[in-house]
Formats: C-alpha cells, sequence, structure tokens
C-alpha cells in the first residue's frame, strides 16, 4: 500500500490487486479513495496465471482509459536448499515473481505505445543483484526480472515517453522478513530486538529497514519528467548491502 498510497497522493487513479482479506483490503481501498480523492478499484485477479493478467491491464482501460503506470509488485518466497527445493515452489515463485511481470507489461505496452507515454516499474530485491544460499527460486526471478526491465528499456527506448526501471529493495519491515527473525531467534535462543538487529547488520550497514514510504517516494520520482531519461537502471534502496 506504500506504493498506491504515494501515487495517489500524487493524484493517480489506482487499481489494487492482491492477497489478502478481502475486509481489510475493502477498508484500505476506501480510506485511499476518501484521504486522496482519486478513483480506487480492486481486481482480485491471480495473476500466477497469464490469461489474469491480461485481463488484469484490459479491465484497468476499461475503468480509466488507459493504464500510465504499471507497478509489478507481486512476489512470495520459499527458503530450501536446491537438491530438496520443491518443484511446485519453484515453479509458484517463477509464475509470480518473474512470469507475472512479462504478463503484465505485454497485455500494457500497446496502450503506452498508442499514448506515447508511460512508466513501468518492476520491484526487483537486492536478490536481483546478489544472491544468498537457500533462495534459488527468488535470485533467479528476481535476476530474471532485473534482465526483463532492461530488455523492455531497450525495446523502448526510441519512444521518449516511456521507461523502464527496477527497484531493488534490501530488507523492507514486512510479515515475510519478521517471519525470517522470528525463525532467527527461536533458532539461537535469543530476543526478537536482538535477533532483528543481527538480521538487519549482516547486509544493512545502516542497520536500518528500508521503508515503504522510501520505496513509494521513490516510484514516484520514476513516473516524474524528471526521471523521463532514466531507463533501463536497476536503483537498489538497501542501506548499503550491494556497496559492501
Amino acid at each position: 500500500m506504500g506504493i498506491a498510497r504515494s501515487l495517489a497522493a500524487a493524484g493517480c487513479s489506482i487499481v489494487l490487486n492482491g492477497m489478502g482479506d478481502r475486509v481489510d483490503i475493502e477498508r484500505q481501498r476506501v480510506e485511499l479513495a476518501q484521504t486522496y480523492g482519486v478513483k480506487v478499484f480492486y481486481n482480485p485477479a491471480d495473476i500466477s496465471l497469464p490469461q489474469n493478467c491480461s485481463d488484469l491491464i484490459t479491465d484497468t482501460v476499461a475503468h480509466f482509459g488507459s493504464v500510465d503506470v504499471l507497478v509489478n509488485n507481486a512476489g512470495i518466497q520459499h527458503i530450501a536448499p536446491i537438491e530438496s527445493f520443491p518443484m511446485d515452489r519453484w515453479d509458484a515463485v517463477l509464475a509470480l515473481n518473474l512470469s507475472a511481470p512479462f504478463h503484465t507489461i505485454r497485455a500494457v505496452l500497446p496502450y503506452m505505445r498508442s499514448c506515447g507515454w508511460g512508466r513501468i516499474i518492476n520491484i526487483a530485491s537486492t536478490h536481483g543483484l546478489v544472491a544468498s544460499p537457500g533462495k534459488a527460486a527468488y535470485v533467479a526471478a528476481k535476476h530474471g526480472l532485473v534482465g526483463l526491465t532492461k530488455v523492455v528499456a531497450l525495446e523502448t527506448a526510441a519512444l521518449s515517453g516511456i521507461t523502464c526501471n527496477a527497484i531493488c529493495p534490501g530488507f523492507v519491515d514486512t510479515p515475510l522478513v519478521q517471519q525470517q527473525i522470528k525463525a532467527n531467534a527461536l533458532a539461537e535462543g535469543v530476543d526478537l530486538a536482538d535477533a532483528g538487529q543481527k538480521f538487519l547488520l549482516e547486509k544493512h550497514p545502516t542497520g536500518a529497514f528500508t521503508t515503504v514510504s522510501q520505496i513509494g517516494a521513490l516510484v514516484e520520482f520514476l513516473c516524474s519528467d524528471a526521471a523521463a531519461n532514466l531507463t533501463g537502471a536497476a536503483i537498489p534502496i538497501d542501506g548499503g548491502w550491494v556497496a559492501q
């Protein structure tokens, strides 16, 4: 919601997509619309399925007449050694983290080309630039997403109004990351605060999480005229992780 909030604050109409409790999603949808005075719709499409990706874009155009900004932010994770990595989890991670962005980009580009303007922003990860053990599917998908970003940028480079970039966050304080910290705390027999600080300092020299508002602000910048000649980039926002 941090990205949606930043774009809504800038006056964008929003289409939300994602998993979660429908009552909570509706509450957030209404709050976003009322706070910023913009139209906000929710589409529950399971974008791990290619046709649903195309339908999501088509439905958005039906609501708003165009899609000016596409943010690919859906993702799942599974951690296991390669030799015991479940094949169904590999397929699921690749489908949502890499194939879904391909399908949404493929569907949206004709509309952006017809308008002569568009911003495609792929939320990759620091794991799109470096690797960690046990994350074969996630690392492969995020590296692939960075590569896809570069290809799309080159294919649209002659169209000065369209850009495609990837944002590569480090650790963001999300339920997914908190689960990893809790697991580490249990395994090491330490309290949650100590486990969290150790978890951060192993990768983030700053000792601080990247925040959703920081990512949202970067998305907003990439949509601005100031970023019109910025395309094909993979931008770390990771507390110094990849600088090490």
